[in-house]
């Protein structure tokens, strides 16, 4: 077909076979648009969950960009068959945009796979260069990709090795300390913690199975080397659909919500090394014992010699319980318990 030439476009031949995919990417617009409104809604009447409520803003520019990607298609495709104008800028706003989004998506999953606001209030230091940097890769990798520059698609393949590779590495790390806790709490008889470790632990299961079709997806994708016009609008209709039903799975199942009880139980970091909790020991003691009693090494509750940056390998929490304590005939009397909140929670300090 003929097309004019006009500032900022240029005439080329359009084979007929792209015709389909104005009403493709006005469909899938449309999809987009909602989908994105309602998950903007959704997290607004919800912020006073704060917790899955800071995942879910951090998420919500996946489909904000994913939705403009659509948006500046559609308004290319619309322009070429209709307009007879393809205009250079808005081909450019299509690849940028289409960059922007498989780079948010997947510092999303490394995020989540970390479990940041579900395992830890926020990432480490470590963690937040380590995705910084596997993110500005990934960019430019991609960018490298899609302007083919020789050599990028060998790079483009192996920093997805690379970041699939850390995903899992840190869903199995999640998954095997969520187990622990549970058979812990399952030892101990912990039953007021139970529900909301399962909660995690199903989360996460859930998101190592989307990430898995994600992996497949993907390969599918850069395996399918032919490049031919003929059913291309069909091909972009499975990709689309696979992309939008994968993120409405994972924004459903980390969607803000009112989950169990304790679920906001976590630490403002993920400690790196394994907590310790020192013997505790119940001492008895008469009237005159115990208002004699006076120790200059040690306080009631904590030791006062044992700092932050020390282990707890050798050390004792001492309780004294008063001689003369009214204990309630119907219930047990209670067992000691530990430091407060204010003392050191593990020997990394944290």
């Amino acid at each position: 077909m003929e097309v004019s030439e006009s500032f900022g476009g240029y005439g080329v031949g359009l084979d007929e076979s792209y015709r389909p995919l104005p009403s493709v990417y006005l469909a899938f617009l449309s999809i987009w648009f909602v989908s994105t409104c309602s998950w903007a809604v959704n997290t607004w009447k919800n912020r006073h969950f704060q917790q899955t409520n800071n995942l879910q803003w951090t998420l919500a520019s996946v489909p904000l960009i994913k939705a403009l990607q659509l948006a500046l298609s559609f308004i290319f495709w619309y322009s070429c068959f209709n307009l007879q104008i393809c205009s250079v800028w808005m081909s450019f706003g299509v690849y940028v945009t289409g960059v922007l989004f498989q780079t948010a998506s997947f510092v999303s999953f490394l995020l989540i796979s970390h479990g940041y606001c579900i395992m830890c209030e926020r990432l480490s230091v470590p963690e937040r260069r380590t995705t910084a940097a596997l993110g500005c890769v990934f960019y430019l990798t991609l960018v490298g990709y899609r302007a083919s520059v020789p050599y990028f698609t060998v790079l483009l393949l192996l920093n997805y090795f690379i970041s699939f590779y850390v995903i899992f590495h840190h869903i199995s790390k999640n998954l095997l300390l969520l187990r622990e806790q549970l058979s812990f709490i399952e030892d101990e008889e912990v039953h007021a913690m139970h529900d909301a470790v399962y909660t995690k632990y199903m989360m996460f299961k859930k998101f190592q199975g989307a990430m898995q079709i994600v992996a497949v997806a993907e390969t599918m994708i850069y395996l399918n080397l032919v490049d031919s016009p003929d059913k291309y609008w069909l091909r972009l209709l499975v990709r689309e659909w696979a992309q939008f039903c994968i993120f409405v799975y994972i924004g459903w199942t980390f969607r803000s919500q009112e989950l169990v009880p304790r679920f906001s139980f976590i630490p403002t970091l993920k400690p790196n090394l394994e907590i310790w909790l020192p013997p505790v020991y119940s001492i008895e003691m008469d009237a005159t014992a115990f208002k004699d009693f006076s120790s200059h090494e040690w306080h009631i509750g904590v030791p006062s010699s044992l700092s932050c940056n020390q282990r707890f390998d050798d050390s004792v929490l001492v309780v004294i319980q008063h001689p003369h304590a009214q204990r309630p005939t119907s219930a047990p009397p209670s067992s000691a318990t530990g430091p407060s909140s204010d003392s050191c929670p593990n020997k990394n300090g944290g």
